[in-house]
């Protein structure tokens, strides 16, 4: 296991990504002053992301039943534990965005490889 989302698994069988993006933001609140620069305070921490872009080779890494079973979880709009492979707990996490680009056709329209990006945001 690479990575678990509750309980879908990221692995060679289902959504095996190839990169994972990390992004860590803080807030800081600024006060207007006459004649200076504005006054800043540190407020707290702002948004986490997490990005996980990857390829589905059908019948040899990943599966489309795969992208079916996150775009519905997304359409429940809870939040996930999110846990590295390590056992890291990565927080809570949405599911922002889910993209995928097919491409390889077969004559009957099945691609053969599809590129995806997933967008998740922690909200603990």
């Amino acid at each position: 296991m690479m990575m678990s989302l509750d309980t879908f698994l990221f692995e060679i069988g289902t959504l095996p990504y190839q990169q994972l993006r990390q992004a860590w933001n803080w807030r800081h609140a600024k006060s207007e002053r006459f004649g200076a620069r504005p006054a800043a305070q540190y407020v707290g921490p702002g948004d986490e992301t997490i990005s996980l872009t990857g390829a589905l080779y059908p019948g040899v890494a990943g599966s489309y039943s795969s992208i079916a079973r996150i775009r519905e979880m997304a359409d429940t709009g809870e939040s996930y534990p999110l846990l590295s492979g390590r056992g890291e707990v990565l927080g809570q996490c949405v599911i922002l965005s889910l993209e995928l680009t097919s491409e390889l056709f077969l004559v009957d329209g099945f691609a053969r490889k599809a590129d995806f990006s997933l967008e998740l945001e922690r909200v603990d």
